[in-house]
């Protein structure tokens, strides 16, 4: 799938010219189709458009240098030598560290991979996919689920913001505060954060005007 074609599929599908780029209609067309207030909607594509480059990449990018691999995956990698052989291998380096883990099998049953993160918040592991496979009632999402980083890209985050208690936190308001929160809900830690405050702040500009 080429970068921003999860993007244009969601501005069809919401009724906007699909030319692949985020800017005021869209967010307002996003919000208005899938009847987000301006502070959910805000809060949503704001933490979305952070993790996946303004909506142009839907699908987790595994091709890493060994010194990256030991900087993200501390307790796998323990030195370059031993995450040597998983560079620039995208497949062996997911079914490594995705194994037994968010209820795949080991690295043998290359569920890392074919459970790899997908969508705009990055759907990643056999459990979350199969919960959100489901929700929307597409239970052949647990045996192929690249449909979750095309047309569900933008479902699968709607879906996570549910499970997580995200929306009743964005109901509190745009305030540092509450960007801070639903950050650490989703990334674990506050990485980004000054980005993720910029666009949540500059989107909810755009919905409300």
């Amino acid at each position: 799938m080429a970068k921003g074609d999860a993007l244009k599929m969601l501005q069809e599908t919401c009724g906007v010219t699909p030319d692949g780029a985020f800017g005021p209609n869209t967010a307002r067309a996003i919000a208005k189709h899938y009847d987000l207030t301006p502070k959910r909607g805000a809060h949503l594509l704001g933490q979305a458009a952070h993790e996946s480059g303004n909506f142009m990449v839907s699908e987790e990018n595994l091709n890493y240098r060994a010194s990256t691999m030991c900087r993200v995956w501390p307790s796998r990698f323990k030195s370059e030598a031993d995450a040597e052989p998983y560079a620039r291998n995208p497949e062996k380096l997911a079914n490594k560290v995705y194994a037994d883990r968010m209820g795949n099998g080991p690295e043998s049953s290359g569920d890392g991979w074919k459970n790899r993160g997908r969508g705009f918040l990055q759907t990643t592991g056999a459990i979350n996919i199969k919960q959100f496979a489901e929700h929307i009632g597409r239970d052949s999402l647990v045996d192929n689920p690249d449909p979750i980083a095309n047309e569900l890209a933008f479902e699968s985050a709607i879906f996570f913001f549910e499970k997580n208690g995200l929306f009743v936190m964005a109901d509190k308001g745009i305030s540092d505060s509450v960007i801070k929160s639903i950050t650490r809900r989703i990334n674990g830690g506050y990485h980004g954060l000054q980005d993720r405050m910029n666009k949540t702040k500059k989107i909810h500009g755009w919905l409300l005007s």
